[in-house]
């Protein structure tokens, strides 16, 4: 999508942390790192673990404010400033859709930083930390992905990855993780359900994002076109379990799925831009129709 140029984002509360190389670059190759990296990008999955690093963040580092992004026209020109102007989007939609809101902290992850959650990084992707309440978003990784991967990782689809780590905040908030918590892979796991939730959740906020205001009344964002949706749903069933999985030379294995297939992911973010929110109880759908 595209920021109004004269919209004001100064007021955001992003903040930029962090030092020294990130974890990914020079060395990936193969289409079985492209898949893996696609799904790092597009789904918030940690794999700290598997690279290591991690640690205590120092609560002294509260890193940060995000140089250049007072207007909408510098959020177009620039991947953090345009992360940091969405989050006043964001944060608007849900604040008047969940009584009871509460913000996330965004962190713009520089290189790399220690969560509670693991290593932030560009090979780590995007991820929602609960105990922390804070979404971490390398800008690199999408930098990343258009020069070594010719992948578009355009506005919308950058948008949508965003979004969808709020969802997993509002999820956080309103008892849905909780509720129904981890209960291993498969295609009606409750992991693929919450998945599923998160990318309505972000198709709901895409459908209402030109209607969320500045202070001065100015939106902050154009209606996005039929292109970028289309956009958007594509960057959705790229990453469908199913989809990475055939990229990666296995065979498609529903009962791995942590996230959904293709169509169930582009299903679900359309559901959210065409229904709303409340559309988007996933945990009520029988295994069959979801």
């Amino acid at each position: 999508m595209t920021f109004n140029d004269n919209a004001s984002v100064g007021g955001n509360t992003a903040r930029r942390r962090g030092g020294g190389i990130a974890v990914a670059g020079g060395g990936i190759a193969g289409l079985g790192a492209l898949a893996v990296l696609l799904f790092q990008l597009f789904t918030g999955t940690d794999i700290s673990g598997l690279l290591g690093g991690g640690g205590v963040p120092n609560p002294n580092d509260t890193g940060s404010e995000i140089a250049n992004c007072e207007t909408g026209a510098d959020a177009n020109a620039s991947d953090d400033c345009r992360l940091a102007a969405a989050s006043l989007s964001i944060n608007q939609y849900w604040s008047e859709t969940v009584q009871g809101y509460t913000e996330p902290t965004l962190i713009i992850v520089d290189g790399s930083t220690s969560t509670q959650c693991g290593t932030a990084s560009n090979a780590t992707g995007p991820f929602y930390c609960p105990p922390e309440q804070t979404v971490y978003i390398d800008p690199t990784f999408f930098a990343l992905l258009r020069e070594q991967f010719d992948a578009t990782a355009g506005p919308l689809a950058q948008l949508y990855v965003l979004a969808h780590e709020y969802g997993h905040h509002v999820q956080n908030l309103i008892g849905v993780m909780e509720q129904y918590p981890n209960n291993g892979t498969g295609e009606d796991s409750n992991g693929v359900r919450t998945e599923l939730q998160a990318d309505c959740f972000a198709g709901a906020w895409v459908a209402a994002a030109s209607q969320t205001l500045d202070e001065n009344g100015v939106p902050y964002l154009q209606a996005p076109t039929p292109q970028q949706i289309n956009d958007a749903l594509n960057a959705a069933q790229t990453v469908g379990d199913d989809h990475i999985q055939q990229e990666s030379g296995g065979a498609v294995n529903p009962e791995s799925w942590t996230h959904g297939s293709s169509e169930q992911r582009a299903r679900w973010f359309t559901t959210g831009l065409e229904q709303g929110a409340t559309a988007c109880d996933t945990f009520a759908v029988p295994g069959s129709s979801l």
